[in-house]
């Protein structure tokens, strides 16, 4: 089953395969706990477009970057560069081949309880593996969530076995047992999430 995952979220593409195309919205690899808002951060035109047209319908073909720039009318190098700058500025994290979970390798959903005046030094530490991806907050008790990824069980419990002892606090596994396909892709209101950020500042 091939998927296009966009924030996280999946969409059935191809029953035929297992691997597809990946764009995050919004993950911050330096700062997990506090994420940027896509309303604060400057897009051109341009940009607005790729994040929006292409939340679902990535081209699976051996040059997707020039299918997206034909569609946009732009050249092949224009959509690269401006898919940099959206990694650059922290709206789209990476674009790259995902795999349904465990399927290569090991992973699971993981969340600790941080003390508030600690949540960033540990998100950025917890953040500093390689294996970690998704890392957030939410209000909760448990308030910092990571998803780690690694070669197999061993190596993955071994980071989380790692983080436990660099942190002093106690990792929750909470392994998938199920897995469910919910599309969350929509359409952003430029002009709106524009004026709302200006009202803020």
């Amino acid at each position: 089953m091939t998927q296009v995952n966009i924030q996280g979220v999946r969409k059935r593409c191809n029953e035929n395969s297992k691997q597809g195309i990946n764009m995050h919205l919004q993950k911050n690899k330096t700062a997990p706990a506090v994420k940027p808002s896509i309303s604060r951060v400057e897009l051109s035109a341009l940009q607005q477009q790729i994040v929006n047209d292409f939340q679902h319908g990535f081209p699976l073909t051996p040059r997707p970057y020039a299918d997206i720039a034909d569609r946009l009318g732009v050249d092949e190098s224009t959509v690269i560069e401006n898919l940099r700058e959206l990694q650059q500025k922290g709206v789209v994290t990476r674009v790259g081949a995902v795999f349904r979970p465990n399927t290569v390798g090991a992973s699971t959903l993981a969340t600790i309880a941080v003390p508030l005046a600690r949540l960033e030094s540990v998100a950025a530490l917890i953040s500093a593996y390689p294996e970690v991806n998704h890392n957030y907050e939410r209000e909760h008790e448990f308030n910092l969530w990571f998803v780690v990824t690694a070669e197999d069980r061993e190596h993955l419990q071994s980071v989380l076995t790692n983080i436990e002892r660099q942190t002093g606090l106690k990792v929750l596994s909470l392994p998938m047992i199920e897995d469910y396909h919910i599309d969350l892709g929509f359409p952003i209101n430029w002009d709106a999430a524009n004026d709302q950020a200006a009202v803020r500042e």
